[in-house]
């Protein structure tokens, strides 16, 4: 990253793990499938399950649009 002045400052970097960075979209992806498998199968309460678990992932999403600013 360069700034006006000239200076060059760098990244600082930490080295992460499998789990750090894949863990979140894995753990969201398991549940968006079990949603999805809810609805196929079953009807009542398995509906509720499939409509809570299906909005998961729009809840991240609006939580990370409104952490953004």
């Amino acid at each position: 990253m360069m700034h006006g002045n000239g200076q060059h400052f760098a990244r600082k970097t930490r080295r992460r793990n499998f789990q750090q960075i894949f863990g979140i979209p894995i753990a969201i992806g398991a549940v968006s499938t079990v949603g999805l498998v809810a609805a196929l199968v079953g009807d009542g309460p398995l509906d509720v399950v499939s409509w809570a678990t299906l909005a998961v992932p729009l809840a991240i999403i609006l939580w990370a649009f409104a952490r953004r600013g």
